[in-house]
């Protein structure tokens, strides 16, 4: 037995004994999506249920099922107070009514903040297995956690085998950890959506602007993941994303991402965080050709510039007609969080031939609500200013912003917005002198 599997076993423990090392008033940072631990989310959530810690606070990005199931209840929100740089589904009702705190923030400064703007004072992630050099993987989710991970004051992971090994700025090692525990229970499955009947419209337009060897970043959500089919017969493609998902795993299967063109870590696939099933954790388990970076290089404008050809891919909820984007708000509610969405479109234009696309359906509820607006709704946030808003893109159509003036852009705006709302857009925009 060697010295580093001495000390993983001397700091092996029960979920319960692990979170014992939490303190009243703690600052708790978890593992992001795949990378939520489940036994030890649920350890926490039944100390504050028995009373046993009356206030703490658990920062999370994209709070998941095993964050729903947890600390989330209803029952303990007087003794667990959540804040997040993201919502997602299990949180958005929350937050409506106060339960879930957002932060806003860019996903390329969280690191940032938890450096300088608070005291992380536990983080909780789940791991790969340790390696025989003594090293666990943050595996799916390096973003904000490995930098919350090696600031710590207690640092408690959950080791799962069906974690993937990944390579890059993904380790920490078991000198750096205050409890082991093991759970090897399935992964969390996050498959893309069902696509739907316009995604391949909107796919097929966004692909006939992507050159032979661009390096891309798809965002969250079905639309973006829906460029991946009509790729397939470009040639060396490359990553450079926030996420790394299943459509893209399969265009490496079949030799049309390769990253052999790209003119930062060429041959590497770069990422920050992961989603999908068994069968994309297995792709990337020891694969060395899988980089993880946290959030602060891979989002990184200026790092996102030194890719040639980059193209950033992301959706929006709403456009307005001077080009302001909204992907935050629906129906006047925090739905979601700028995330990465910015930093990347500012990165991918900033590139040598670089482009940046943001997409949406035309229209909602059964084409009776046009996505195209004359103003933001009411406490809508601006996520993508329309300086920088590059290409737009619906299934009727796609078009560049850049360089136009106010009456050109409104009109670009109007001609692939559902042709139902497209008369009284004119008429709007005619109102507010834009054209």
């Amino acid at each position: 037995m060697n010295i580093y599997m001495k000390e993983y076993r001397r700091k092996r423990a029960s979920p319960e004994k692990a979170v014992e090392l939490l303190q009243d008033g703690d600052h708790i940072v978890h593992g992001v999506t795949i990378a939520e631990p489940p036994a030890l989310l649920r350890a926490i959530a039944d100390r504050a249920r028995a009373g046993d810690i009356k206030k703490v606070f658990i920062y999370s990005f994209n709070p998941q099922q095993h964050a729903a199931e947890t600390y989330l209840a209803l029952d303990i929100q007087d003794r667990i107070f959540a804040r997040s740089w993201f919502l997602g589904p299990s949180a958005r009702k929350l937050a409506a009514v106060g339960l879930v705190q957002f932060i806003p923030s860019y996903l390329h400064q969280i690191p940032k903040f938890l450096r300088e703007n608070m005291t992380v004072d536990v983080c909780v992630t789940t791991v790969s297995p340790m390696d025989k050099a003594g090293f666990f993987s943050f595996g799916t989710a390096n973003d904000l956690t490995s930098t919350a991970a090696l600031l710590a004051r207690t640092l408690i992971v959950e080791v799962n085998r069906n974690m993937p090994r990944v390579f890059g700025n993904s380790m920490v090692h078991i000198s750096e950890v205050d409890a082991v525990v093991e759970n090897h229970v399935p992964l969390m499955q996050m498959a893309p959506p069902e696509p739907r009947e316009l995604d391949a419209v909107i796919g097929r337009h966004i692909s006939e602007i992507v050159p032979d060897h661009a390096v891309l970043q798809l965002g969250i959500g079905g639309l973006p993941n829906a460029i991946c089919p009509f790729l397939e017969n470009h040639k060396d493609l490359g990553i450079h994303s926030e996420l790394f998902g299943p459509g893209m795993k399969d265009l490496i299967v079949k030799g049309v991402i390769t990253g052999r063109k790209k003119t930062l870590h060429p041959r590497k696939h770069v990422f920050s965080v992961a989603y999908g099933t068994d069968d994309t954790f297995a792709f990337m388990n020891d694969n060395p050709s899988m980089t993880s970076f946290p959030a602060d290089y891979v989002m990184d404008p200026a790092v996102i510039a030194q890719n040639d050809n980059m193209v950033s891919v992301n959706s929006i909820i709403q456009v307005d007609l001077t080009g302001q984007c909204n992907a935050e708000y629906l129906a006047g509610h925090m739905f979601s969080g700028t995330g990465g969405q910015l930093d990347f479109v500012r990165g991918a234009y900033a590139a040598k031939n670089g482009k940046s696309v943001l997409a949406f359906y035309s229209t909602a509820k059964n084409d009776t609500v046009s996505r195209v607006v004359p103003f933001l709704d009411k406490n809508a946030a601006v996520t993508t200013p329309r300086m920088d808003v590059q290409y737009l893109c619906t299934e009727y159509g796609l078009v560049n912003l850049k360089n136009m003036a106010e009456d050109e852009r409104a009109l670009a705006i109007i001609g692939i917005a559902h042709p139902r709302f497209r008369e009284d857009l004119a008429h709007q925009a005619e109102k507010m002198r834009i054209i």
